[in-house]
């Protein structure tokens, strides 16, 4: 899945997703941060995550621009 960090508070760790494709809201489950290239995240930062089992957003990632589905890559 793709989407936009709409919240993020480094100093707990909660955060919020707004999903591409059917702009739903997602949270950030706790290891959602764990393996992944980031260390903190920015309001509006564009990521690829998956869901848990419990439909929080986890294992974020960088998404390259044919991921994110940019026009004319």
């Amino acid at each position: 899945m793709q989407g936009v960090i709409k919240s993020f508070d480094p100093s707990s760790g909660v955060g919020i997703i707004m999903c591409d494709s059917d702009l739903a809201d997602y949270d950030l489950a706790s290891d959602a941060l764990e393996g992944s290239v980031f260390r903190m995240l920015r309001q509006g930062q564009r990521v690829v995550f998956d869901l848990d089992d419990a439909g929080r957003a986890t294992s974020l990632r960088l998404g390259s621009e044919v991921d994110m589905g940019t026009p004319g890559h």
